[in-house]
């Protein structure tokens, strides 16, 4: 039974990640000063060229490191980017979101329901002529 590690492949996590940012071979090919069908050619590589994967993670607005470390496991990190400040490191995506989001639902919920809590005190005072 062999334990070797079955290599990246990079061609797909630069369609995965062209992907999840929303963009189609042409618009990555334009950026690249090529054609669609090169980029289908790159997407289906195993390996890609230095160079060039230096020049599609600059099209893509991400490190090298992330291209070759993408995980779809690692994008969930990605997503949960509740703001602008998102880092690449290693092998996911990585934020620097200060808070948990259902925390301030929650918080809004309790303000809306005391605020509703208020106005029908304020209403029951003006009622008894308090």
């Amino acid at each position: 039974m062999s334990t070797a590690i079955k290599p990246k492949h990079i061609g797909r996590n630069i369609s995965r990640i062209r992907e999840l940012k929303d963009m189609k071979q042409e618009a990555l090919a334009q950026a690249l000063g090529t054609n669609q069908q090169a980029i289908s050619a790159i997407e289906n590589s195993e390996t890609v060229d230095e160079k060039k994967l230096i020049e599609i993670a600059k099209a893509l607005d991400v490190s090298v490191e992330a291209i070759k470390n993408f995980s779809d496991e690692g994008v969930i990190n990605y997503f949960n980017s509740f703001n602008n400040n998102v880092v690449t490191t290693g092998s996911i995506f990585a934020t620097n979101c200060t808070f948990n989001p259902l925390d301030k639902v929650v918080e809004l919920y309790e303000r809306l329901v005391q605020a509703e809590k208020d106005k029908v005190e304020y209403l029951e005072k003006l009622l008894n002529g308090k």
